[in-house]
Protein backbone atom coordinates (compact mmCIF):
# COMPACT_ATOMS: atom_id res chain seq x y z
CA UNK A 1 0.00 0.00 0.00
CA UNK A 2 1.89 3.37 -0.92
CA UNK A 3 2.38 5.96 1.77
CA UNK A 4 -0.09 8.85 2.14
CA UNK A 5 1.27 11.88 0.09
CA UNK A 6 1.60 13.71 3.61
CA UNK A 7 4.32 11.32 5.02
CA UNK A 8 7.52 12.83 5.79
CA UNK A 9 10.44 12.00 3.57
CA UNK A 10 13.29 9.88 5.07
CA UNK A 11 15.43 12.79 6.16
CA UNK A 12 12.82 14.23 8.03
CA UNK A 13 12.28 10.99 9.73
CA UNK A 14 15.50 10.41 10.32
CA UNK A 15 16.54 13.98 11.96
CA UNK A 16 13.05 13.71 14.20
CA UNK A 17 13.72 10.14 15.38
CA UNK A 18 16.02 7.74 13.57
CA UNK A 19 18.95 9.68 13.47
CA UNK A 20 18.08 11.57 16.55
CA UNK A 21 20.29 11.13 19.58
CA UNK A 22 20.25 12.33 23.41
CA UNK A 23 23.29 14.60 23.64
CA UNK A 24 25.72 14.81 26.52
CA UNK A 25 28.26 17.34 25.10
CA UNK A 26 27.74 20.50 23.26
CA UNK A 27 29.65 23.03 20.82
CA UNK A 28 29.97 26.35 22.22
CA UNK A 29 27.77 27.65 19.40
CA UNK A 30 24.91 30.01 20.63
CA UNK A 31 21.23 29.37 20.62
CA UNK A 32 19.72 32.70 19.71
CA UNK A 33 16.62 34.28 21.52
CA UNK A 34 14.83 34.48 18.75
CA UNK A 35 15.09 30.48 17.67
CA UNK A 36 14.00 29.50 20.89
CA UNK A 37 10.51 32.05 21.07
CA UNK A 38 10.21 29.65 17.38
CA UNK A 39 10.71 26.26 19.18
CA UNK A 40 7.71 27.57 21.55
CA UNK A 41 5.57 29.05 18.79
CA UNK A 42 5.74 25.09 17.16
CA UNK A 43 5.77 23.28 20.55
CA UNK A 44 2.26 24.90 21.47
CA UNK A 45 0.54 23.67 18.76
CA UNK A 46 0.89 20.11 20.24
CA UNK A 47 -2.32 18.68 21.33
CA UNK A 48 -3.37 18.42 25.60
CA UNK A 49 -6.30 17.36 27.49
CA UNK A 50 -9.08 19.74 26.95
CA UNK A 51 -6.23 21.90 25.67
CA UNK A 52 -5.07 22.69 28.74
CA UNK A 53 -1.85 23.53 27.58
CA UNK A 54 -0.23 23.10 32.26
CA UNK A 55 3.40 23.48 31.10
CA UNK A 56 5.16 26.03 31.74
CA UNK A 57 9.23 26.42 30.46
CA UNK A 58 12.54 28.46 31.48
CA UNK A 59 15.10 28.83 29.27
CA UNK A 60 17.73 29.36 31.43
CA UNK A 61 20.57 30.90 29.64
CA UNK A 62 22.19 33.41 31.83
CA UNK A 63 25.46 32.84 34.07
CA UNK A 64 23.02 33.75 37.20
CA UNK A 65 20.44 31.71 36.42
CA UNK A 66 23.02 29.00 35.41
CA UNK A 67 24.01 29.13 38.96
CA UNK A 68 21.24 28.68 40.55
CA UNK A 69 19.77 25.75 38.11
CA UNK A 70 23.78 23.95 39.24
CA UNK A 71 22.53 23.87 42.69
CA UNK A 72 19.90 21.52 42.25
CA UNK A 73 21.41 18.94 39.96
CA UNK A 74 22.63 16.11 40.63
CA UNK A 75 26.49 15.37 39.82
CA UNK A 76 26.24 13.41 37.14
CA UNK A 77 24.48 16.10 35.79
CA UNK A 78 26.16 18.96 36.47
CA UNK A 79 29.20 19.09 33.60
CA UNK A 80 26.61 18.39 31.06
CA UNK A 81 24.32 21.17 31.70
CA UNK A 82 26.48 23.56 32.59
CA UNK A 83 28.38 23.49 29.16
CA UNK A 84 24.67 23.35 27.75
CA UNK A 85 23.55 26.58 25.79
CA UNK A 86 20.33 26.24 26.98
CA UNK A 87 18.58 24.42 29.53
CA UNK A 88 14.84 24.18 29.52
CA UNK A 89 12.51 23.84 32.91
CA UNK A 90 9.59 22.01 31.52
CA UNK A 91 7.27 22.88 34.39
CA UNK A 92 3.67 22.13 35.16
CA UNK A 93 1.35 24.94 36.16
CA UNK A 94 -1.43 23.17 39.11
CA UNK A 95 -3.80 26.33 38.42
CA UNK A 96 -3.44 25.52 34.99
CA UNK A 97 -7.46 24.61 35.05
CA UNK A 98 -8.00 28.95 35.98
CA UNK A 99 -7.03 29.51 31.97
CA UNK A 100 -9.37 26.94 30.51
CA UNK A 101 -11.80 29.85 29.62
CA UNK A 102 -9.46 31.16 27.53
CA UNK A 103 -8.19 27.93 25.97
CA UNK A 104 -11.17 25.68 26.18
CA UNK A 105 -13.85 28.21 25.75
CA UNK A 106 -17.05 26.29 24.64
CA UNK A 107 -17.44 24.54 28.40
CA UNK A 108 -17.16 24.98 31.70
CA UNK A 109 -13.87 22.87 31.78
CA UNK A 110 -12.46 24.86 34.78
CA UNK A 111 -15.30 23.48 36.87
CA UNK A 112 -14.04 19.57 36.00
CA UNK A 113 -10.79 20.41 37.65
CA UNK A 114 -11.40 23.16 40.65
CA UNK A 115 -11.29 20.93 43.60
CA UNK A 116 -10.38 17.97 42.23
CA UNK A 117 -7.02 17.87 43.82
CA UNK A 118 -6.29 14.21 41.93
CA UNK A 119 -7.64 14.86 38.40
CA UNK A 120 -5.40 18.59 38.78
CA UNK A 121 -2.36 16.03 39.56
CA UNK A 122 -2.71 13.75 36.83
CA UNK A 123 -3.30 16.15 34.05
CA UNK A 124 -0.34 18.28 34.90
CA UNK A 125 1.63 15.78 35.11
CA UNK A 126 0.73 13.54 31.85
CA UNK A 127 0.24 17.37 29.55
CA UNK A 128 3.49 18.63 30.16
CA UNK A 129 5.45 15.49 30.14
CA UNK A 130 3.95 15.11 26.65
CA UNK A 131 4.49 18.72 25.77
CA UNK A 132 8.14 18.19 26.80
CA UNK A 133 8.62 15.74 24.23
CA UNK A 134 7.01 18.56 21.90
CA UNK A 135 9.72 20.30 22.44
CA UNK A 136 12.39 17.84 21.93
CA UNK A 137 10.86 17.42 18.52
CA UNK A 138 10.46 20.85 17.75
CA UNK A 139 13.56 21.22 18.87
CA UNK A 140 15.04 18.97 16.29
CA UNK A 141 12.65 19.86 13.54
CA UNK A 142 14.50 23.49 14.04
CA UNK A 143 17.58 21.84 13.88
CA UNK A 144 18.66 21.67 17.84
CA UNK A 145 19.61 18.75 19.58
CA UNK A 146 18.30 17.85 23.06
CA UNK A 147 19.39 15.93 25.96
CA UNK A 148 16.30 15.39 27.95
CA UNK A 149 16.98 14.06 31.93
CA UNK A 150 15.85 13.92 35.07
CA UNK A 151 18.15 13.79 38.17
CA UNK A 152 17.83 16.65 40.40
CA UNK A 153 16.26 18.00 43.56
CA UNK A 154 12.52 19.17 42.66
CA UNK A 155 12.51 20.61 45.59
CA UNK A 156 15.59 22.90 45.46
CA UNK A 157 14.52 23.48 41.39
CA UNK A 158 11.15 25.38 42.61
CA UNK A 159 12.30 27.16 45.56
CA UNK A 160 15.10 28.78 43.28
CA UNK A 161 13.04 29.38 40.25
CA UNK A 162 9.30 28.71 41.62
CA UNK A 163 8.77 30.46 45.10
CA UNK A 164 5.70 31.31 45.79
CA UNK A 165 4.15 30.19 42.39
CA UNK A 166 2.09 27.68 41.36
CA UNK A 167 4.42 26.39 38.91
CA UNK A 168 6.64 22.25 39.44
CA UNK A 169 9.11 21.05 37.57
CA UNK A 170 8.79 18.18 35.88
CA UNK A 171 11.70 17.73 34.00
CA UNK A 172 14.87 18.97 32.50
CA UNK A 173 15.97 19.43 28.87
CA UNK A 174 19.19 20.35 27.70
CA UNK A 175 19.62 22.33 23.98
CA UNK A 176 22.04 23.38 21.80
CA UNK A 177 24.25 22.22 18.97
CA UNK A 178 25.66 18.59 20.16
CA UNK A 179 28.94 17.66 19.63
CA UNK A 180 29.05 14.28 18.37
CA UNK A 181 32.72 13.12 20.40
CA UNK A 182 30.15 12.99 23.23
CA UNK A 183 27.83 10.54 22.36
CA UNK A 184 27.49 7.07 23.64
CA UNK A 185 27.23 3.92 21.39
CA UNK A 186 23.45 3.57 20.72
CA UNK A 187 21.58 1.59 22.92
CA UNK A 188 18.65 -0.95 21.52
CA UNK A 189 15.23 -0.87 21.36
CA UNK A 190 12.70 -3.18 21.89
CA UNK A 191 10.86 -4.76 18.61
CA UNK A 192 7.41 -4.18 17.98
CA UNK A 193 6.48 -7.85 19.06
CA UNK A 194 8.48 -6.81 22.62
CA UNK A 195 6.73 -3.78 23.11
CA UNK A 196 3.24 -3.80 20.86
CA UNK A 197 0.23 -5.47 19.81
CA UNK A 198 -2.87 -4.80 17.82
CA UNK A 199 -5.88 -5.76 19.21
Amino acid sequence: MPRDARALDAAALDQLFREARTHNAWQQKDVPDSLLRELYELLKWGPTSANASPARFVFVKSPEAKAKLKEALSPGNVEKTMSAPVTVIVAQDMAFYDRLPQLFPHADARSWFAGNDALIESTAFRNSSLQGAYLILAARALGLDAGPMSGFDAGKLDEAFFAGTTLRSNFLVNLGYGDPAGLFPRSPRLAFDEAARIA
